[in-house]
């Protein structure tokens, strides 16, 4: 059959119309045909949809329109910080107190007790301050824009000395170097990719040095023939220079979780004058760069006029705050990130258990096992610590691996996972408990509806 003749096949806008009622949406109707108009000039389709087809095909284009960009997601990756998954989920009091700001008005820059102007920084100040124990705080968008913004208010016009194996990338391509650059300084090297001492440093200070940066390799580690200069030494050759030392921390955790992880609170104990660390990550808050530090130095920053183009909003000061509360009344145990990263292997050998049963593995459709599974933590964070975990491993004998994975990815509620060695794994250390029953359904019902 010749293209002009499949093409006087397709039906009318209006006709479609008139067929599928007054339920119909317009704009679906007409992507449709057009698309199909489409197929049918480049030889794609030689044959129109038969009624019930197409009428099939507009629902699914309009119910496509009609979903958001920004969606949740069962993450069964295993990694609880992932990036591309929006890094740290926030804990259920955490939403709620989101909710509660966003729907109504607050006390954003409002005195209760004065009755007129307050500070948006004051209470997560306070609360930072506490738990860090330093003498001030201020807070932006993220980690990048408070090194930045410590960079501008401290160190413009002067030089920074930095060691040549702390001259990081950080996520987006984003490198250290280009940071100092923005921020109006000059970058200082010292040392060796693998070595740096404190005679380096010191030979490096001079008249023009504004400031000494030590920047943690949060996202990778060197190991082997190495050395780097404590910071308590780091520290006291800043404050002999009358120099401010700025430590970028990257992930910036309240608890210990690993040996080579500094808390907070170490950091600032040791003597750093700035610390600059991330919302989102090992503290399991939402996005947003946190400084702490003397208050002289803080002050210099929220006077910055950069500081105004990189203040949080409220929403993410809500978040903050409220995560912050958890860690003061000492529930940390219900900071998402923190229960994940903790869970003991026995929980999650119990948890991959109960997901095997809630499905029905059937050798004629698929064939699903537990497997031990190691992870990272993810977002940068933790590089050299493994976290050993429990996954639910399926092999289709139906359908292709990638079309499992696919059908997951387009479920109801999208189900991102990971192929390894043929199998496609449901990682059950970032799998929360609710969301087991979801899953198995999705499996259930992708393997009923296609291998029939």
């Amino acid at each position: 059959m010749r293209v002009n003749d499949i093409l006087r096949k397709l039906p009318k806008v209006d006709l479609v119309m008139s067929q599928m009622g007054e339920d119909a949406d317009l704009a679906a109707v007409r992507d449709v045909l057009e698309d199909l108009r489409r197929d049918i000039l480049v030889g794609k389709i030689s044959e129109i949809p038969d009624d019930s087809e197409l009428f099939q095909m507009i629902a699914g284009r309009s119910q496509k329109v009609a979903e958001f960009g920004l969606r949740r997601v069962i993450n069964a990756t295993g990694i609880p910080l992932h990036t591309n998954l929006g890094r740290a989920p926030l804990a259920q009091s955490v939403a709620e107190h989101v909710k509660q700001i966003v729907m109504g008005y607050s006390t954003l820059e409002y005195d209760l007790d004065a009755g007129s102007r307050g500070s948006r920084m004051a209470a997560v100040k306070q609360l930072l301050t506490k738990l860090c124990g330093a003498e001030a705080a201020v807070c932006v968008n993220n980690n990048a824009a408070a090194v930045l913004a410590a960079l501008a208010a401290l160190c413009g016009g002067g030089e920074v000395v930095v060691s040549r194996g702390e001259l990081v990338e950080v996520g987006g391509s984003f490198r250290i170097p280009e940071v100092i650059s923005q921020g109006g300084a000059r970058l200082v090297e010292v040392g060796a990719t693998n070595k740096t001492r404190l005679a380096d440093y010191t030979a490096a200070i001079g008249s023009e040095t504004a400031a000494i940066l030590k920047v943690h390799t949060s996202n990778y580690r060197i190991v082997g023939f190495t050395e780097e200069v404590e910071l308590l030494d780091l520290s006291e050759l800043a404050a002999a220079h009358d120099i401010p030392l700025i430590y970028d921390l990257g992930g910036g955790s309240l608890v210990k979780l690993s040996q080579h992880e500094p808390t907070v609170q170490e950091v600032v104990a040791q003597g750093a004058d700035i610390v600059c660390f991330s919302g989102d990550k090992l503290l399991g808050g939402p996005q947003c760069g946190i400084i702490v530090g003397k208050s002289t130095l803080i002050d210099k920053i929220a006077k910055h006029p950069l500081y105004r183009a990189l203040r949080m909003d409220k929403l993410t000061l809500a978040a903050l705050e409220a995560t912050l509360k958890l860690y003061e009344i000492g529930c940390v145990d219900e900071i998402p990130t923190l229960a994940m990263l903790l869970k003991d292997a026995a929980e999650l050998r119990y948890d991959a258990g109960e997901l095997l049963r809630l499905i029905a593995p059937d050798p004629s459709k698929f064939s699903a096992e537990i497997v031990e599974t190691m992870g990272q933590a993810g977002g940068g964070s933790l590089p050299t610590e493994n976290f050993p975990s429990y996954a639910v491993a399926i092999s289709p004998t139906c359908m292709p691996l990638n079309e499992l994975e696919w059908r997951l990815r387009q479920w109801q509620t999208p189900i991102i996972t990971r192929i390894q060695r043929e199998r496609l794994l449901i990682d059950i250390r970032t799998v929360s408990q609710e969301d087991l029953t979801e899953v198995a359904s999705a499996i259930n019902s992708i393997f009923e509806g296609v291998c029939e």
